[in-house]
């Protein structure tokens, strides 16, 4: 059986989405294990705002991760479909069933679907750009 355009485009997003949710946490992880190595202890306890900026856009990525984690599985679960419409309401149906989202009118297009998780992706991005700034702000403002 071969395989769908439609199929290996679902197939694609759910690849893409799976790397857009891994490499921000571990960058994130890899920051504040730097940070715990290379900060003075005195001065990694200090709770100041920019730490607490930090801690909340870090705890914001990894929860943009997670969904965009859901997300790569349900675009595996639509490319296992041959056509759209059959793949984007079993989608709709699961969500439905776990009481995510009501069953909609009528079924979104992959496009459609796509385009929330790049929205999803942005959102992250900006997330990751507070955490990074946050967590710099102190190195730029520390006497020398």
């Amino acid at each position: 059986m071969s395989e769908s355009p439609y199929s290996d485009q679902a197939d694609a997003l759910a690849r893409w989405s799976l790397v857009q949710a891994l490499w921000p946490p571990t960058l994130l992880v890899v920051s504040c294990v730097a940070h715990l190595l290379f900060t003075p202890a005195a001065d990694g306890m200090r709770g100041n705002a920019a730490q607490r900026v930090a801690l909340a856009s870090g705890l914001t990525v990894f929860a943009f991760s997670a969904i965009l984690l859901f997300d790569a599985l349900l675009f595996r679960l639509m490319a296992s479909y041959e056509d759209e419409q059959r793949g984007g309401a079993a989608v709709d149906d699961i969500l439905a069933r776990m009481r995510l989202k009501p069953t909609p009118p009528e079924t979104r297009s992959l496009a459609a679907r796509s385009a929330g998780t790049r929205r999803l992706v942005l959102r992250q991005r900006i997330a990751l750009a507070v955490f990074i700034l946050a967590s710099g702000l102190p190195l730029l403002t520390a006497p020398p």
